[in-house]
């Protein structure tokens, strides 16, 4: 188990999504992160078969950094690919998409995020049914998942990008229906400052069945760039037993190199202070 590592987010591929700091020159972003002092590199893949995985390994190992996690919300930011469409076959293929993801995750010994691939209920279609849509994509990317010692982290997202699990007692609730231990929780600090009362209290509540975190300030900059008190929300973190991954996922302002080691900085002196 790891024990308060840090990683941060990077595209293997060319995406519109903002929040991520790093992307383009694979090989240039992962030395510089490993520069920067991160334990690891939290990979955002669209699609895994486009991913030369020997190259990657080698990459990875060349610099020392782990992968805590896999992100896959390029395949319904970039292509729409949907747990919950209306359309039965966008359903097949998102589902089809994750499992190429859990294929990846085994070799890398990574954590699937489940995040806005769920999508957004269309128009027409219920609530209800969307959540029963995504409740069986998850079951059976699930069953795949535990055949290769995979684990999936269902992300709350705020309401501004879909109606889907906003916040942690939805994503409580959800993984309750599911009925797996394989699926956990990432929280992300982003997403808990617009949907939670209190960050510290969600997060104690959701306990051992967080498998990730994610860190972005108040305004979706690194952590201290906005009002967060991210002292109080890693104690509490810490407090709940986690000993895993705390994974950067914020816009590259005011460049990705100042933002990354920013946030390195800031948080290494609070993680540090904690453990006194």
């Amino acid at each position: 188990m790891n024990t308060r590592k840090l990683s941060i987010v990077l595209s293997t591929q060319a995406a519109q999504f903002e929040a991520v700091a790093y992307k383009g020159d694979l090989e240039a972003n992962l030395a510089k992160i490993a520069c920067w002092g991160y334990d690891g590199v939290e990979l955002a893949i669209r699609d895994p078969d486009m991913v030369d995985v020997d190259k990657l390994i080698k990459s990875l190992a060349k610099e020392r950094l782990s992968v805590p996690a896999i992100g896959t919300g390029q395949a319904w930011g970039e292509e729409r690919l949907s747990f919950t469409s209306d359309d039965s076959a966008v359903r097949r293929a998102a589902v089809e998409r994750i499992k190429r993801h859990i294929f990846l995750a085994e070799r890398l010994k990574a954590n699937v995020i489940i995040g806005l691939i769920r999508g957004i209920t269309p128009k027409g279609q219920s609530h209800s049914q969307s959540i029963q849509y995504l409740i069986q994509s998850l079951r059976e990317c699930l069953d795949f998942a535990v055949s290769k010692g995979v684990r999936l982290a269902l992300e709350p997202i705020n309401r501004y990008e879909t109606d889907l699990v906003n916040t942690t007692n939805e994503a409580l609730d959800l993984i309750e229906q599911v009925g797996s231990e394989d699926l956990g929780m990432l929280l992300d600090t982003f997403h808990m400052n617009i949907e939670e009362p209190v960050i510290e209290d969600s997060i104690q509540a959701c306990g051992k069945r967080i498998f990730h975190f994610h860190v972005a300030d108040s305004n979706r900059k690194y952590p201290g760039g906005g009002h967060l008190d991210f002292k109080s929300i890693l104690t509490i973190l810490y407090s709940t037993g986690y000993r895993s991954w705390v994974s950067g996922e914020f816009i590259p302002d005011p460049d990705p190199d100042t933002a990354a080691l920013r946030s390195i900085n800031y948080l290494k002196q609070i993680i540090f202070k904690e453990r006194e």
